[in-house]
């Protein structure tokens, strides 16, 4: 029997087994592809953009050198990037210009080697992380639908032939785990059919590069050769519903655009729409849901792929930590609730675009394309788009628990990210003062007692797994005792009592 069984091979798949492989757990992946490779997850049509957030999670995992690579971006990773990101995206098809980003809004931000951002494709992330997964020892077996799961008080039984202690299932937005296992799935309804395609334009000079919303919808003309994309508001009558032929899109191209424009060819093309859909909760027994399977949403903003590393990265510490029965009490149920609000937020963000496209409302655009002219409305955009307004509610009024940790730079050259390549959760204790107090939680919590170059002000912070803040402590925090203290509290709260 397996620890955890996970269905679904794509990169919140893999990203999950990879840390539950991290913490020494065994894990079966199932793929109902029959292999890793398809024309979709490859350029032009896989090319995905990821957030500050995501990169972070890699870097702090090892793996972005190779990710960067394997995504055709060679760079050296002892360079700090730029705190001024060299993009930000777009709201509605309105880009965002990454100079009017006011970086003294963000006191915290600390210069990290990690870009702000990266163009990559499902390809390169994929390949990576199932690279990664065979070395941790997952097993990945592809051309395997699964079409039953029976849950039992101490196991969950798949196909009637997989045996595990849990299943996710990270199967997409038709998630099959989803159905079987009887979640409820609650949204709103399509609003447009979308299109994404592989083609050639006879005429491409007719048609404006990067995003360019018009009064009947919107369509894109990305920098690669032959990728194109368009929404047409039709409330989602089209998707999945009839054979995307070169007339029927060329149709709705010229209908969109307002030209004559000419496709001459088109190799792959597929639809969708932009319901917006969420799983009213993640767990149900022994069986959880993760990426899309948990929530779906139309694709503007780019935050898909993203809000699953991120449900990955939270979900797998504390999953791992329950099957290794070292996990507090309730520490599962925190991901939850600590993941529904944030797809929550992504679902109304991904609304709200639809809204502002949406035939009819070229006064909002115009009202919201002043907005997004200020420092004040990019900034905004931008905490929203790069997931630095990600906060999660663990009861501290301290601005940084809650947060993705900095990437502190510490006296003798290491960065936090070169502490947490093994998963586990750091102590950093810039005064020195907690040695006494973190004997005990070895192999969970890793010591480290040394100045930083900039601590920020803080005496010590507690960095869970996932790389967010737990607990910290200024330096001119007036009772040394009460500090320590906080930090025993929020280490038993997260990572249970001591070995």
């Amino acid at each position: 029997m397996y620890d955890v069984v996970i269905v679904g091979a794509g990169p919140v798949g893999l990203f999950l087994a990879c840390e539950l492989g991290l913490a020494g757990c065994s894990v079966l992946v199932l793929e109902r592809e029959a292999d890793e490779a398809s024309p979709w997850r490859a350029m032009p049509l896989g090319m995905r953009g990821m957030s500050a957030a995501s990169v972070e999670a890699f870097y702090r995992r090892g793996l972005l050198g190779e990710l960067l690579a394997a995504s055709g971006r060679l760079k050296d990773l002892e360079e700090d990037e730029p705190l001024v990101p060299q993009r930000v995206g777009h709201f509605a098809g309105m880009m965002l210009d990454p100079s009017k980003v006011d970086l003294d809004a963000f006191p915290e931000r600390l210069p990290t080697p990690a870009p702000g951002g990266a163009m990559t494709s499902l390809e390169a992330v994929e390949g990576l992380l199932a690279e990664r997964a065979a070395k941790l020892g997952v097993e990945v077996r592809y051309g395997v639908t699964v079409d039953a799961l029976t849950q039992y008080e101490e196991k969950v039984v798949i196909n009637q032939e997989y045996e595990a202690r849990w299943v996710v299932g990270c199967d997409g937005g038709r998630s099959t785990v989803r159905g079987l296992a009887g979640f409820e799935f609650a949204g709103t309804k399509p609003e447009f059919t979308g299109y994404v395609m592989d083609a050639t334009v006879a005429d491409p000079e007719k048609l404006e590069p990067w995003f360019n919303p018009t009064p009947t919808g919107m369509y894109v003309r990305m920098p690669i050769e032959g990728h194109l994309g368009m929404m047409d508001f039709d409330g989602g009558a089209f998707d999945r519903s009839q054979e995307l032929t070169r007339e029927h899109l060329q149709e709705v191209l010229r209908r969109v655009s307002g030209t004559d424009v000419t496709l001459s060819e088109v190799r792959r093309a597929s639809s969708f729409t932009d319901r917006a859909m969420q799983a009213t909760t993640y767990r149900q027994g022994r069986v959880l849901l993760a990426g899309d399977a948990a929530h779906i949403h139309s694709p503007l903003g780019g935050q898909g792929l993203n809000l699953g590393l991120g449900d990955a990265m939270n979900l797998g510490w504390k999953l791992a930590a329950t099957i290794q029965r070292i996990a507090p009490d309730g520490l599962l149920d925190t991901y939850a609730a600590e993941r529904q609000p944030i797809a929550a937020r992504v679902l109304d963000w991904s609304r709200a675009q639809v809204a502002t496209m949406a035939p009819g409302s070229q006064a909002l655009q115009g009202l919201l394309h002043e907005l997004f002219e200020t420092r004040d409305g990019t900034t905004y955009a931008f905490e929203r788009l790069s997931g630095a307004s990600i906060r999660y509610d663990l009861g501290s009024e301290h601005p940084l628990v809650g947060r993705v940790a900095p990437e502190f730079r510490l006296e003798d050259g290491r960065r936090l990210a070169d502490l947490m390549r093994d998963g586990e959760g750091v102590l950093l204790d810039f005064s020195g003062r907690l040695a006494s107090r973190a004997t005990g939680w070895e192999g969970r919590i890793r010591y480290s007692a040394q100045p930083a170059h900039d601590d920020l002000g803080l005496a010590a912070a507690l960095i869970r797994p996932d790389g967010v803040v737990a607990w910290a402590a200024y330096q001119a925090a007036p009772d040394g005792e009460a500090a320590a203290a906080g930090f025993d509290q929020a280490a038993t709260r997260w990572f249970g009592g001591r070995a």
